[in-house]
């Protein structure tokens, strides 16, 4: 395979990615509008989404291993198709994510409707705002933004331990509510994962650009002169 061909090959593994990227934000925003305003019929549609994620990935990695079997490319171009591999994986079990909370949607359906003191629609849309940046990294090479998404994840953990407290204790007082506060509960869950593949992609970013490993070393990813960096 000549330098061009290669080249070519690597440029139509990143569209294959990016489109199932797409595919993956989609459900994930699907779903909770699934959740906000009851509509099983959206849920169809994330289940379908699944079957094309599901395509993708396979396709994807199979390309990926192709070009490492043939090719045996060396360092950013190696790197690249590691990530590829990685990504791909990460993105998913984003859309699983996303059958799991419109799974949820369905065992809600025969419930009341009720108030719990959860905002799934804020924690969703920070979760969803990490994969788009970390997406948007990946498009760009931008290990400097793929780091602001990163320090975003500490924010989701939060609020699903938030959640936990919250919709547990309304599990113990108001029995009569458990069954949606578990649900709740779940799909809180849920958010908190995609936020943590989120965080790997951004981590798979820094990877291919730089060559650094990131994972597990808070010092690395806030910076060395950065007040709240662990020694």
């Amino acid at each position: 395979m000549t330098r061009i061909r290669f080249q070519q090959s690597l440029d139509d593994l990143k569209e294959n990615l990016l489109v199932m990227a797409g595919l993956a934000e989609q459900a994930i925003q699907r779903a909770i509008e699934a959740y906000r305003v009851h509509d099983l019929s959206i849920c169809d549609l994330v289940n379908r989404s699944e079957l094309a994620i599901n395509r993708l990935e396979r396709d994807i990695d199979h390309a990926a291993l192709d070009l490492l079997a043939m090719e045996q490319p060396m360092a950013v171009d190696l790197r690249f198709i590691l990530s590829v591999i990685k990504i791909n994986a990460d993105l998913e079990r984003v859309g699983d994510a996303a059958k799991s909370i419109c799974d949820r949607v369905r065992h809600m359906e025969a419930l009341a409707i009720v108030d719990l003191p959860v905002d799934i629609p804020r924690m969703a849309s920070l979760a969803s705002e990490m994969v788009r940046k970390s997406l948007q990294a990946f498009i760009e090479g931008d290990a400097e933004l793929a780091r602001t998404v990163l320090t975003m994840d500490d924010a989701v953990d939060a609020m699903n331990r938030a959640a936990y407290k919250a919709l547990t204790k309304v599990m113990e007082e108001q029995s009569h509510l458990a069954p949606q506060a578990l649900n709740a509960l779940m799909i809180s869950r849920s958010l908190e994962r995609v936020a943590d593949h989120a965080t790997n992609i951004a981590e798979d970013v820094i990877f291919w650009v730089q060559g650094a490993d990131v994972r597990h070393h808070k010092s690395v990813i806030l910076g060395a002169n950065d007040p709240h960096a662990m020694g």
